[in-house]
């Protein structure tokens, strides 16, 4: 069994950990993602959601066993600053703010997925600023996973009726993690040198546990011994289950020790107080 996040050595940190990368313009996401890697020395890492090779910002990559759990940001929410380059003047954007709620998608050319009309929902769209002579808006937005943020300055262009595309974006929001405390590649550049010369302190402020980009979903704590039945493969059963107070029947959650080392994802599927049955069906198992 993994340790507990707080008394993981160095080693055991990077085979079950998260950085939360600053992507910078010009490489994909998974350049940036394959050269963490290999700095970091671990056979494994994914990201939380491509980003375009000029777009910056928010770019969670696991390390390790950590990688399992990639499905936990399908639905989280994203955030962004975008830039609106408009093609002709207006006086106002009132009508951006009506992009506010569920909208209809169809993914671009380019897109890896299949191009089908499909709804996106916007949580919440802000003009920041907006200079009418240069015909220019700053915009935050945030929204459900897999929206297309270019389209949506595309199709705000169509309503204003002037025309619009995206200009530079970043994102700076991927539930559970923001851009208050990013790790640029050369943060990481830096920690891996000090470490290769026997300081710990700088890797362990740019790799955090692996256990952070799970905070965002219920959480389930069980039995040691539970633990070490799900970690040969068995389902999360009633009587190994200390407390899953936010746990609702259907929810993806993440099951804890006591010590808070994550031992698997799973679905509710039974009542967490009952005295028998299954209560979590395992879906991905961590340790």
């Amino acid at each position: 069994m993994r340790a507990p996040p707080d008394e993981r050595d160095v080693d055991e940190l990077l085979s079950f950990g998260v950085v939360n990368l600053d992507k910078p313009p010009g490489p994909s996401s998974h350049q940036v993602t394959g050269w963490l890697r290999d700095r970091l020395g671990v056979e494994r890492a994914a990201h939380a959601g491509t980003l375009d090779p000029k777009v910056t910002g928010c770019l969670p990559v696991l390390t390790g066993d950590a990688t399992r759990m990639a499905q936990v940001f399908d639905e989280s929410v994203k955030g962004y600053i975008a830039v609106l380059e408009l093609h002709g003047r207006t006086d106002d954007l009132e009508t951006a703010a009506e992009f506010e709620g569920p909208i209809l998608q169809k993914p671009p050319r380019k897109s890896a997925v299949k191009r089908r009309l499909r709804t996106r929902t916007i949580h919440q769209l802000d003009v920041l600023e907006f200079e009418r002579e240069n015909r220019r808006a700053l915009l935050r937005i945030d929204c459900e996973s897999g929206t297309y943020i270019r389209k949506l300055c595309h199709d705000i262009g169509l309503a204003l009726g002037t025309g619009a595309h995206m200009g530079d974006l970043r994102r700076v929001r991927t539930v559970p993690f923001d851009d208050t405390d990013l790790v640029t590649m050369h943060d990481l550049t830096d920690a891996m040198a000090f470490y290769e010369d026997g300081s710990e302190r700088e890797i362990r402020s740019v790799v955090a546990p692996g256990e952070r980009a799970l905070s965002h979903i219920p959480r389930v704590t069980i039995a040691e011994s539970a633990a070490q039945e799900i970690a040969n493969g068995a389902p999360v059963y009633a009587p190994g289950v200390l407390d899953a107070e936010d746990a609702e029947r259907g929810a993806l959650v993440a099951c804890y020790t006591p010590a808070g080392t994550a031992v698997c994802l799973g679905n509710v599927v039974g009542d967490p107080d009952a005295t028998s049955g299954t209560v979590v069906d395992t879906q991905r198992v961590l340790v």
